[in-house]
């Protein structure tokens, strides 16, 4: 896969300019969501660490569209779970955010410093697929992307709203690029908005496809373990998530440029 990379992550000149990138990657995020059949009720959730706050992450607003979020939607949470920014509320207002959110995504940037963003949903596939309790399999090139890397929760208690549940979760997740939440769906990380929203969008395709291929009433032939890793460390890299996201970000953008207010 060498050069295949054309474009580069950016740098930047101060932590404003990084912050609005990163706002702005979140927003058009959920609306690749919401234009991928994620937006079904007030379910799911996705951040973005704060580049001048390690232990400050911006969330999106309980019960809004992923089809309508725009960078001044998002909310800012500190690390106690209250939030100090947000549009038209005031500071220190919990009921902005789901509190599910504050529980997941507080417990995965606490555990993981590495993790600058943090996306879950009920996906239509990747929650069927999470009621057999099994991690995928590596039946083709983009599920090895998730080969080895990724964790399973492997019971279901609820609403995800204790923060023990929370530290259950990403203690699950340990240092992979995705758990499977037995009954739920499932949670993806990356260490850009960009990696982390491709491989949830991936892992729901994948899961799709597995499906499908076990509905045919045969088994699937696996690649086999070494051609697995191999195919990992083609495209399971960070720098290939990202990449992987920008015709995305480039289409929604276009189309919907609002998402950037």
């Amino acid at each position: 896969m060498a050069g295949f990379v054309t474009r580069k992550p950016p740098s930047f000149s101060s932590v404003d300019q990084e912050r609005l990138h990163r706002k702005q990657r979140l927003a058009a995020a959920f609306r690749v969501l919401g234009r991928s059949g994620f937006n079904e009720g007030v379910a799911g959730h996705g951040s973005v660490r704060d580049p001048e706050l390690p232990d400050h992450y911006w969330v999106n607003a309980y019960g809004q569209s992923f089809r309508q979020i725009k960078v001044s939607d998002l909310c800012l949470v500190d690390g106690s779970g209250t939030v100090v920014s947000g549009p038209n509320k005031e500071p220190g207002a919990r009921n902005l955010v789901a509190f599910a959110a504050l529980t997941i995504h507080g417990a995965v940037h606490d555990a993981r410093p590495d993790v600058v963003s943090a996306v879950h949903t009920h996906g239509l596939y990747s929650r069927t697929w999470a009621a057999l309790g099994r991690p995928l399999d590596p039946i083709s090139q983009d599920a090895c992307a998730f080969y080895q890397d990724q964790g399973l929760l492997d019971d279901y208690t609820g609403v995800v709203l204790e923060q023990e549940e929370g530290r259950r979760l990403a203690a699950a997740l340990g240092d992979h690029k995705a758990v499977l939440l037995r009954n739920h769906g499932v949670l993806t990380v990356g260490h850009s908005v960009d990696e982390a929203f491709w491989w949830h969008l991936s892992y729901e395709r994948c899961a799709q496809s597995q499906l499908m291929a076990e509905a045919a009433a045969t088994v699937p032939h696996l690649v086999p373990p070494e051609a697995a890793a191999l195919t990992a460390s083609q495209v399971g890299s960070h720098r290939f998530g990202w990449f992987s996201f920008q015709p995305l970000y480039d289409w929604i953008v276009a189309e919907e440029p609002d998402l950037l207010e």
